[in-house]
């Protein structure tokens, strides 16, 4: 084995003390352009690689990180009482970069968010894309504005008072520029995910490859001051090591805070259902400190819309039965049959255990909106009465609330699939697939946007006008309204889940909860609904249509498509 640095090539010698390394050294200094050659072969990028000017499939570059000079007095935000505000750097602005994303963020600190959720950053083959196909994963995204960019964006949160979460994937690599497997064992055939081979978490080699992937997710922690990170489909993390790697994980990531005394957590999208994820390791879970709830977005989407394709089958049958327990139990899917599964899934949630904000509760997420055919998001769907009693039930409601970037003024702008691979048998293949899988649902193939056509992620910006004029107005205000309605009554960030009380009719399409002495209501029916709240003295903190408090018998009359926050004292 070889390193060319900076021109200048010099042989490697194996490590006597470290099975399968190689080491030597060279004069460098940051921005040295550096590469490894296998047996004679091409030069390769480095795995932990820092920084890639030129791409996934060109040279590594040295990154010096202590010559950043940060500005912001930070000690962080933990995730208890949070709001988070997912983001695609490149979609965010029309520019796509780090530094006028950060002239954005004026705009969540006056909405209410307190972290704004990343979409992956690492590098992936051309300019625009999800992020979910990148490789190199210690390294950013050239276009976006590399480390240095990222740097400057974490800056200007924090010196703002926002926390940063990043999504990172450790379950897959992009299928371009990834040469892990020619440096060593990263992946095994042992098992299988939708991607092809698994990453290599318990055959031989395994040690190593998990040790990659805790010191990569150290390094986004460390190196570029990153308060969170979203672990993408953990389900697909196949380890069946007694120590699981998500356990793992979570550990030294508890000792990098305690190292630091700035609070950092992991949130985990998973499939599983199952609470040992969010149950602390002292209590025999693996110890990540939040995750994704799909069945209360399932819930809430189906009950909106009337959608019951796919996986809204098992929600659709009675929406607001469904919601109503998410909202008290947190999974739908608690041992229950799954029609869509074909067998039961998940496992009861104890509620005297789990603290409410372990749970993300959402109406849209990037998956939810860009994996429909034209990615039409909720606005698109629903009336903007509906959008306030989402709106409502996902901010007021018992988990850590999450909003996807112009969900708040309810954007007009679809979110699309889109690509931009370099490989044309690639590009080729991802946009004939593309019109393929929705083809089979009965979608003419000119009606589903080309990935690989610059104006699908052109579409997908969001347009920065929308807000200053209606309907657009009205809605960001109902946001504004309710984080702040969430951030001055602490009830409604009161992590017991058993606290809160659900009623609901569905034929007529209400439902109501009650978080402390705070009350929800929304009307989800084309008429005016009487809703039995009690007697006791209310005051209304917020209401997308005007109502009157209840009366002497106790009944809310709330007008057709409506929401309303209470206060009973």
């Amino acid at each position: 084995m070889t390193l060319r640095c900076d021109g200048v090539t010099r042989a490697l010698e194996r490590d006597p003390e470290r099975e399968g390394w190689w080491r030597g050294e060279a004069e460098a200094h940051d921005g040295s352009r550096y590469g490894f050659a296998l047996d004679d072969g091409p030069v390769l990028p480095d795995p932990r690689s820092r920084r890639q000017p030129d791409g996934p499939d060109g040279l590594s570059a040295v990154v010096d990180h202590d010559r950043f000079e940060w500005s912001a007095e930070w000690s962080g935000r933990p995730l208890p009482g949070a709001v988070l505000y997912e983001t695609h750097i490149g979609t965010f602005t029309p520019e796509g970069t780090f530094d006028a994303a950060a002239e954005r963020l004026g705009h969540l600190v006056d909405l209410g968010v307190t972290h704004v959720e990343l979409m992956p950053v690492c590098p992936f083959p051309g300019r625009h894309g999800w992020g979910y196909e990148g490789v190199s994963l210690w390294a950013v995204h050239e276009p976006y504005g590399g480390p240095e960019g990222l740097k400057r964006f974490v800056d200007r949160a924090h010196a703002l008072g926002l926390g940063v979460v990043l999504d990172v994937v450790h379950n897959h690599l992009g299928p371009s520029g990834n040469y892990l497997p020619r440096f060593g064992p990263y992946f095994t055939d042992t098992h299988h995910t939708p991607w092809g081979a698994a990453v290599n978490l318990d055959a031989p080699g395994s040690d190593e490859v998990r040790a990659y992937l805790v010191q990569s997710a150290l390094a986004w922690l460390r190196d570029h001051r990153i308060d969170g990170l979203r672990l993408d489909a953990v389900h697909a993390l196949v380890d069946t090591r007694a120590r699981h790697f998500l356990e793992e994980l979570s550990e030294a990531v508890d000792e990098l805070a305690a190292d630091t005394g700035r609070p950092l957590f992991l949130i985990a999208e998973s499939d599983l259902n199952d609470p040992r994820i969010i149950t602390p390791r002292g209590s025999g879970g693996l110890g990540i400190h939040a995750q994704w709830n799909d069945d209360f977005h399932h819930a809430l989407h189906s009950a909106l819309t009337g959608e019951s394709q796919g996986y809204y089958a098992d929600f659709a049958r009675a929406p607001l039965t469904a919601l109503a327990k998410t909202l008290t139990g947190g999974f739908f899917h608690d041992g229950t049959y799954s029609s869509f599964r074909g067998r039961h899934h998940g496992r009861p949630l104890d509620r005297t255990r789990v603290a409410a904000h372990r749970l993300l509760g959402y109406s849209q997420t990037h998956d939810q909106i860009g994996n429909r055919a034209q990615g039409d998001r909720l606005a698109g769907l629903v009336s903007p009465g509906l959008l306030a009693c989402a709106a409502a039930l996902t901010l007021t409601a018992p988990f850590t609330p999450m909003l996807f970037m112009g969900e708040e003024w309810a954007a007009g702008t679809p979110w699309q699939f889109f690509t931009d691979h370099t490989d044309p048998e690639l590009a080729k293949a991802v946009s004939d697939g593309r019109r393929r899988e929705f083809a089979a649902h009965g979608w003419a193939e000119q009606d589903v946007p080309d990935p690989q056509d610059p104006a699908t992620r052109d579409r997908s910006c969001l347009d920065w006008s929308e807000p200053e004029r209606e309907p657009h107005a009205r809605m960001l205000a109902w946001y504004r309204q309710l984080l702040a309605v969430r951030r001055d009554h602490p009830d409604l960030t009161d992590p017991d889940l058993a606290d809160t009380k659900v009623a609901y009719d569905e034929d007529r399409r209400w439902l109501a909860f009650r978080r402390g002495d705070v009350r929800v209501a929304v009307n989800l029916g084309t008429d005016p609904a009487d809703i039995p709240l009690g007697s006791r003295e209310a005051r209304v903190l917020a209401a997308w249509e005007p109502v009157d408090i209840p009366g002497a018998d106790g009944l809310l009359r709330l007008p057709a498509e409506s929401a309303v926050v209470l206060l009973q004292e």
